[in-house]
């Protein structure tokens, strides 16, 4: 389960949105909603515990039974995707999913997790690709079992479906919700797109914005 008690963010004196505590328990995907520049994406990073230029930061974060708030981001466990695939260009398809394997995954282990990434998104047989020549919904696809492979205990996803058509949307969506229920992660969302509503599975919350 990943815990938010009294989460706050403030740049200056200057709050980005009221105190937020939200529970979300493993399988489940939580739609976090509220305009642009609201602060979503500066939420998910403090989460992941990614540095931010600025940012005083109140609350707590809790991760299966972890307290996180306080640990740099390579001990937290959680795995974040951003609005674009950011995929290696000079790497090829099979290779990028690789690069989010830990580093004691080797030899046949590798190729076999790779080949059952690849078979999970439907891509088997594009390993040896260039990313560049995947459709964008493909490299969505690859963006989200390359940051699965680091074996995450939590999900952040920010915007990841806003640049794709309505028919990608759904596929990725899709996706998201079955792995999410295989391996139990919780998913947090944020989004200012009501479509991006549908792909909750219990919860959607509304970010009360400070003014």
């Amino acid at each position: 389960m990943l815990i938010l008690k009294n989460a706050a963010l403030n740049f200056g004196q200057a709050p980005l949105f009221s105190p937020l505590n939200l529970e979300i328990a493993g399988g489940e995907i939580c739609v976090l909603s509220a305009p642009s520049g609201a602060g979503k994406s500066t939420l998910l990073r403090w989460i992941a515990g990614i540095p931010t230029e600025g940012l005083e930061a109140e609350g707590h974060i809790w991760l299966k039974g972890r307290q996180i708030d306080s640990l740099p981001a390579e001990k937290r466990r959680v795995g974040l995707m951003f609005q674009q695939p950011l995929l290696f260009p000079h790497l090829s398809v099979g290779d990028n999913l690789g690069f989010g394997l830990p580093a004691s995954v080797r030899g046949e282990a590798r190729k076999s997790r790779i080949e059952e990434a690849l078979h999970i998104a439907g891509l088997e047989g594009v390993g040896g690709r260039d990313p560049e020549t995947l459709s964008g919904g493909q490299q969505a696809r690859i963006a989200l079992l390359r940051t699965l492979l680091a074996e995450p205990e939590a999900l952040l996803l920010d915007e990841p479906f806003s640049s794709l058509d309505d028919a990608r949307r759904t596929d990725i969506a899709q996706l998201v919700k079955s792995e999410a229920e295989r391996l139990k992660l919780p998913v947090l969302l944020v989004s200012h797109d009501p479509r991006d509503i549908e792909t909750a599975t219990d919860k959607v919350i509304e970010l009360e914005i400070r003014g």
